[in-house]
């Protein structure tokens, strides 16, 4: 092992590759001394696991070591998705959690999380610290461990189960008695993950009729993705057109993220979703508060925002900087165009199971499928469309693109005026008439993401071929 790197949501490789039962100890005795090192409130960690190859027995490795450095544990006996996890660290007032996911990513990659006693995405200032913890116990091969059996009498070790007690907490952020009278009949995709059984139990706290599809373990995931994108949801199309059902709710492989299909079989996006449960919490249920999204994030947002004189946070990408304004600043909703969110009263973690049920309680208050109700958010905000597209180039002519976008500032946008430029994450241009690209490289591969959005797709395209032609790329 060369080295232990956390990216933007932890340290993910490839099973018997990078991660190994050996590798998995050393960043378990990294994150046992941080926390050893460092003065929180708490006791204890909670370590998660997904459903993933070889899951709870890297789960039980993780736990040895904290163990083996006098740290208790709590640990399920089944798979949770990551903010449960999350949410156990405020139930069990622990110091935070491990949790053992690589999300959505394919099935040969695992990964690690820490999640601090804020429950909320670490910060890079802590993973820094994690990082060094690591190459120092690399260096030394020191590793404390202390095996099951002995963890147990010394009471080191303790078994939970957080779907109760989830599922009660999730039922007080919803408005339950307007949902429970509609009775919507909802199909359940969570891709094999460690979300099934989550929504399911949420749901019939709520009285909907749920049937759920891929509800049991495949770490194959079968043969895909656990990421909730139309081109992995046609099943769910599928079942939700066959049934008759009013909503296919799809969640990612720890349940962060979600995907929608609605009655008619339309796949919405996040980008598409999150103004519109923005609009339902201020229109229906007469919330106020800031609105937080990451820089790569729909505008519709501002323009709802905005209308009801909401002020709107930018952030860098990745969801620990959206966890900060919830956690510090009261944010009524945060949101990412990858899938995440959560709003005001929940962990300052990602939930796509409590995506889904606010989903749910804005198709019953509002009526009509999602494409009516975002008709309606258009005639009354404009249209927005927008689109994430990945560019390979060569390693070289990446070295060559950063470079040039340090002073990328085109005058015009597809024919519209310039009217910003931001670098708080990447290089974003703003066109007047709200039009908007962003250019980031990615931190580990020689691909930049370009993140377009504008009034129609043939303006999207345009700006696209702008860029791509000013930039050589």
């Amino acid at each position: 092992m060369a080295g232990i790197k956390f990216g933007t949501d932890g340290w993910r490789s490839i099973i018997a590759e990078d991660f190994t039962f050996e590798n998995v100890r050393v960043v378990a005795q990294a994150i046992a001394d941080y926390i050893n090192g460092t003065e929180k409130d708490g006791e204890g960690i909670v370590v998660g696991f997904d459903n993933r190859f070889l899951s709870e027995q890297f789960a039980a490795a993780v736990a040895e070591v904290l163990t083996g450095n006098g740290i208790p544990v709590f640990l399920p006996e089944h798979a949770v998705p990551t903010p449960v996890a999350a949410f156990s660290i405020r139930h069990f007032k622990t110091r935070g959690a491990v949790m053992l996911t690589a999300s959505h990513n394919p099935p040969e990659y695992h990964g690690i999380k820490f999640i601090p006693e804020f429950a909320g995405p670490a910060l890079p200032e802590e993973t820094e610290v994690i990082e060094a913890n690591g190459n120092t116990v690399l260096a030394s091969g020191k590793i404390k461990r202390m095996d099951k059996e002995k963890a147990r009498k010394k009471d080191l070790w303790h078994v939970i189960d957080p779907l109760a007690d989830y599922t009660r907490h999730l039922l007080s952020l919803v408005h339950e008695e307007q949902i429970r009278g509609e009775c919507l009949k909802i199909i359940v995709d969570p891709l094999y993950g460690a979300g099934m059984g989550y929504v399911e139990s949420v749901l019939g706290g709520l009285g909907c009729r749920s049937e759920s599809i891929h509800n049991y373990r495949d770490a194959f995931f079968g043969g895909s993705m656990p990421d909730p994108v139309e081109n992995n949801l046609s099943q769910l199309r599928e079942k939700v057109l066959e049934t008759g059902a009013d909503l296919g709710i799809a969640l990612d492989g720890d349940a962060d993220r979600f995907g929608i299909i609605d009655r008619t079989g339309k796949f919405f996006t996040p980008n598409e979703i999150l103004p519109m449960l923005l609009e339902h919490l201020i229109v229906n249920r007469k919330e106020k508060g800031l609105v937080a999204r990451t820089c790569a994030t729909t505008h519709m947002l501002d323009r709802v925002a905005g209308t009801h004189g909401l002020e709107l946070e930018e952030t860098k990408v990745g969801f620990k900087y959206i966890g900060q304004m919830l956690l510090h600043h009261g944010a009524l909703l945060g949101g990412e165009e990858s899938g995440g969110m959560s709003i005001k009263g929940h962990v300052p973690e990602k939930d796509g199971i409590l995506g889904a049920c606010l989903v749910i309680e804005m198709a019953t208050v509002m009526g009509g499928s999602l494409t009516e109700i975002q008709e309606q958010l258009f005639s009354k905000y404009g249209r927005m469309v927008s689109a994430r597209l990945d560019v390979s180039v060569s390693p070289e002519d990446k070295e060559r693109v950063v470079s040039e976008l340090a002073g990328y500032s085109p005058s015009r946008l597809a024919g519209q005026e310039a009217a910003e430029r931001i670098d708080i994450d990447g290089t974003k241009i703003v066109a007047e008439d709200g039009s908007w690209v962003l250019i980031r490289p990615s931190g580990t591969e020689p691909i930049f993401r370009v993140y377009t959005e504008a009034d129609s797709q043939e303006r999207l395209v345009e700006i696209q071929r702008q860029v791509r032609r000013e930039l050589k790329i």
